[in-house]
């Protein structure tokens, strides 16, 4: 097993080292946010997210993941954006979307909107092979395999976001 402190850079082998992977990250998330306060999890950082903004931030890229990538519905459609708006924005650009549609709602519905999108990945993953989630992407030019959106939304994005939240919290 791989330690906190593990470089991810090698894809996961089989699907149990995957949810390893996905457990533990979450786990050091759910870690970093336990015991915060409400003004806490709402002040602005040094980039202008809240730590409550960069859970709704992970929450929306989990349901992209599993709505999107695991269901093949449009990606504009996933996000709410129009479809035009959608393939004019990059990932900042979409980010900033994301941001300012979250940016006012209440810590609770953030937390239980990014509780939510994570049992839906959790039973998604739980449902695939490991030999699907290896598969070419037909719609992606590349053929990249699924493994590589599963891991970006999930545990490396994770492990992102909480080094983020670590440093707001302690500030």
């Amino acid at each position: 097993m791989e330690s906190m402190s593990a470089n991810y850079a090698r894809p996961p082998t089989d699907k149990v080292e995957l949810m390893a992977r996905v457990g533990r990250e979450w786990k050091a998330l759910m870690e970093a946010i336990s015991g915060l306060s409400e003004r806490k999890m709402t002040v602005a950082g040094k980039g202008s997210w809240s730590i409550k903004d960069h859970l709704a931030h992970l929450a929306a890229w989990e349901r992209f993941l599993c709505t999107h990538y695991l269901r093949n519905r449009p990606a504009h459609e996933v996000m709410g954006i129009d479809e035009a708006g959608f393939r004019a924005s990059d990932e900042n650009g979409i980010n900033a979307i994301l941001y300012q549609r979250n940016k006012d709602r209440p810590v609770d519905q953030i937390l239980s909107e990014l509780h939510d999108t994570h049992r839906q990945v959790l039973e998604d993953l739980g449902r695939m092979s490991f030999e699907e989630m290896m598969s070419p992407r037909a719609t992606d030019p590349q053929r990249r395999p699924l493994i590589v959106w599963i891991t970006g939304n999930t545990y490396e994005h994770y492990r992102e976001h909480r080094e983020s939240i670590e440093k707001m919290a302690s500030g």
